[in-house]
Formats: structure tokens, sequence, C-alpha cells
């Protein structure tokens, strides 16, 4: 994988909140810091994606025949079914 070389202006105080964790050990240089942060934004990013395809899905789907308990139910199950209860 190739690397580009980036500059990044900060504030004082920003440079000394990264400067604090590169301290505490939480990473070992400023690009290490950057990187978490931007992959950090991705997963989030994605994780809305999924959401907003997944609230478009239900829009597309028209209105349910069940009652609000059988969803309820339904989304229960799905959730025991990943792990998540």
């Amino acid at each position: 994988m190739s690397t580009v070389r980036k500059t990044v202006t900060l504030t004082d105080k920003q440079d000394d909140w990264v400067k604090s964790r590169i301290a505490r050990g939480d990473f070992t240089n400023d690009s290490e810091y950057f990187r978490d942060l931007i992959r950090r934004d991705q997963e989030r990013h994605a994780g809305l994606e999924q959401l907003r395809a997944a609230l478009l899905a239900g829009e597309q789907s028209g209105i349910s025949e069940r009652t609000p308990q059988e969803i309820r139910e339904m989304a229960r199950e799905r959730l025991k079914q990943d792990g998540i209860l």
C-alpha cells in the first residue's frame, strides 16, 4: 500500500491533545493517531450508509400488515439471532 504525505495544521490546544494521547501510550506517533481517527470516521460513515439503506428499504416496502407487537417481536428475535441480545 502506498502512502501520501499530508500537512495538517492544528491549534496549540489540539496539538497538546494529540501529544497527550501519544504520551499516554495510546499511539506511537501523530500519524498513527490520525489514521485511527480516519478509520473510525470511515466505520461511522459505513454504519450511517447502512442505516440510510435500511430506512429507504423500509419506506419502499410499503405499509406492513403486521401489528406493532409482531414487529417488535420479530426485531427482538433478529437481535437474538445476531447475538446482540
